[in-house]
């Protein structure tokens, strides 16, 4: 093991912001909601568990079996918040455990470590189109100025960043002030055209609840901080057109230029039960004509929201602008199922003159099939960054805590951090999102970890200090003597439903425990597991699993995951940033993502810690890591004087 040092305290640089112990007092009720519940769902669980709590020497530990029963006291069914009102409200509809029908009792100091010390969040309550102008990046957002959920006012939150880590808030951008977004100002996309004119377009909820399109630009477009917005005074400039229902029009995407000159944008919508993207042709972007047809859709999938339509190169690693066609191109088209709160995508052509995206992969038509991230991400939007020549994909990533939480802490979700978006040459089948080189500006003192052997059904602690905010990039290679002899298998693991961790196979679960505690009553495994299958071949899963995450009672526990893509003679990679209560990883170069939202009680502030597991029956792996200690980007209010 070596270290290299650049602070001589192990104390990691963050902000905490109190919040009140115990429930709202009669004097300060909690803010008033309209169409507001908490997704309260019980669900009789019984899961066999690694206890992973007895190490008998500094380096390693067996791993007791324990059976480990939840048993809730009733059973709720979930209820979105705000649809009854005709809204998106970004919500992710995870099952919350319930084990005595109290909430777990929250109190300030667990509360305030949950905040993020380098994940954009607004400054307070609740929040959910990026671009780059003037040498700023930019971030508009929605964002509830009244309470820490999903409220009856909606309106933009702005910050802005030199680097997209390093974030300035401003004031807001738009508010609810006109009959067409008296219920909400909603997603929007903005497009910059060739002369530097911003066109910002965005869903607005009418008076009567009618999802219409609304035109936005600067009010000086000489201020690189766009701190003044107009709104067209002859908005709305698009209705539902006929045949679509009034509440399921929204998200226009970034416009991109066809060969005719016209700028054309796609908004998600549904007929039925089939999500669709319709598609409109503009050239001033006031008047608008409908284009016959479909881009896109699919039966089965629900409501498309937060479309999203962009290139990207077979050739080179840069981004390309959203009007890029031609040879050497292929065409992503994402979508947020609003139904299972999903973020998914497929890779294919696009046929501009017949208005037409074609996947390569039927398996893996948009909303069936890929995701951006198999964890808790939401509501994704890229932007073309001009400054870089890269493609950058933010994604929201909400909370799966209490309602009570979120207004005890006074503050609700974050952004996940940017990333690149590129298509994977390697299998051409696939995007690779990794996390924006910027990020590592914020890395500390480093721990370098080399062939640590790590045997079947152990625990290995990693001495680096507190672990509550981390980057961690490690590689695993399986025994290959043990490769060799594990006897094939049909068997079929799938993270969410084949016991997480606590799944033992020759070959798997290994990985990282992520903000545990020394005694490991609280610890996030994230984990490969592979399989052998009958044809010899391998087949590897990675996953998160939260279902030891917390002694909470009331905040969300599942396992997430998917099968990855390991090419030959490559190793099991992964990249997992922890930033307090969230942990978000990337295998493989980014291959497949995993975000999850984690809320321990005892594995906080400098009792977090992190270890090395093998909970396999037979294969020793061999573990390689660095981990550095991650500075806070005290995000914090703009001043005039920070405009240089």
């Amino acid at each position: 093991m070596g270290r290299g040092s650049s602070s001589d305290s192990d104390e990691v640089p963050c902000s905490y912001i109190p919040v009140p112990d115990g429930p709202p007092s009669a004097a300060e009720p909690p803010p008033r909601l309209k169409g507001v519940l908490l997704i309260f769902c019980g669900l009789l669980l019984l899961l066999s568990l690694v206890a992973l709590n007895a190490y008998s020497n500094p380096h390693h530990a067996s791993l007791p079996t324990t059976h480990l029963p939840f048993t809730p006291s009733s059973t709720f069914q979930p209820v979105s918040r705000g649809v009854s009102s005709g809204v998106s409200e970004k919500s992710t509809s995870l099952l919350l455990f319930i084990t005595n029908g109290e909430s777990y009792p929250w109190n300030n100091t667990i509360l305030s470590w949950q905040r993020t010390a380098y994940h954009f969040q607004p400054q307070k309550n609740w929040m959910n189109g990026p671009m780059y102008y003037k040498g700023w990046y930019h971030f508009f957002y929605q964002y509830n100025p009244n309470g820490a959920v999903w409220g009856d006012i909606i309106v933009w939150g702005h910050a802005v960043s030199r680097d997209l880590i390093h974030w300035l808030h401003l004031p807001l951008a738009m508010v609810a002030d006109q009959w067409y977004d008296k219920n909400g100002v909603w997603t929007g996309s903005a497009t910059i055209l060739p002369d530097g004119q911003v066109i910002m377009l965005y869903t607005g909820s009418t008076n009567e609840s009618v999802q219409v399109q609304n035109l936005a630009y600067p009010a000086d477009p000489s201020d690189s901080l766009l701190v003044d917005w107009i709104k067209y005074p002859s908005n709305p400039v698009l209705f539902p057109p006929p045949g679509i229902g009034a509440k399921d029009f929204r998200d226009p995407t970034t416009a991109w230029l066809t060969s005719q000159g016209k700028w054309r944008i796609t908004i998600g919508s549904k007929l039925n039960k089939t999500g669709i993207a319709l598609v409109y042709d503009t050239i001033d972007f006031k008047t608008y004509e409908r284009v016959e047809g479909l881009l896109h859709a699919v039966p089965g999938t629900g409501m498309w929201e937060c479309v999203d339509f962009f290139p990207v190169s077979s050739k080179s690693e840069n981004g390309l602008d959203n009007s890029i066609s031609g040879e050497n191109v292929k065409h992503v088209v994402k979508v947020s199922l609003d139904d299972d709160k999903h973020d998914y995508y497929s890779l294919g052509t696009y046929d501009e003159k017949n208005v037409k995206f074609t996947p390569d992969d039927i398996k893996n038509d948009v909303g069936i099939g890929l995701r951006y991230d198999y964890g808790i991400f939401y509501a994704s939007k890229t932007f073309y960054d001009q400054n870089k020549g890269r493609r950058v994909l933010w994604g929201w990533i909400g909370e799966s805590d209490s309602e009570y939480a979120d207004v005890a802490k006074g503050w609700a979700s974050v952004q996940g951090i940017p990333r690149t978006v590129t298509l994977d040459k390697k299998t051409g089948s696939n995007l690779l999102q990794w996390p924006v080189a910027e990020v590592e500006s914020l890395r500390l003192r480093s721990d370098e970890f080399e062939n640590l052997k790590v045997k079947p059904g152990t625990v290995m602690p990693l001495e680096i200090g507190t672990a509550a905010q981390l980057d961690i990039v490690a590689e695993f290679e399986i025994d290959k003597e043990a490769l060799e002899k594990t006897t094939e298998s049909n068997m079929d693991y799938k993270c969410s439903t084949s016991g997480g961790a606590a799944e033992r196979g020759a070959l798997g679960p290994f990985g990282l425990l992520v903000l545990a505690d020394d005694d490991l009553s609280e610890y996030t495994p994230t984990y490969f597991y592979v399989v052998k299958g009958t044809d010899g071949h391998l087949k590897t899963s990675f996953c998160s699993d939260q279902s030891r995450s917390s002694l909470a009672n009331d905040v969300g526990k599942k396992i997430f995951g998917s099968v990855v893509p390991v090419l030959k003679d490559e190793k099991l990679s992964v990249r997992i940033l922890v930033d307090h209560s969230i942990v978000e990883s990337f295998a493989q170069g980014g291959r497949m993502c995993v975000t999850s939202r984690v809320y321990p009680t005892r594995a906080i502030y400098g009792a977090a810690r992190l270890f090395l597991f093998n909970n396999a029956t037979k294969g020793t792996v061999i573990a390689s890591l660095t981990v550095w200690q991650m500075n806070s980007a005290f995000i914090r209010p703009y001043h005039p004087n920070q405009r240089n």
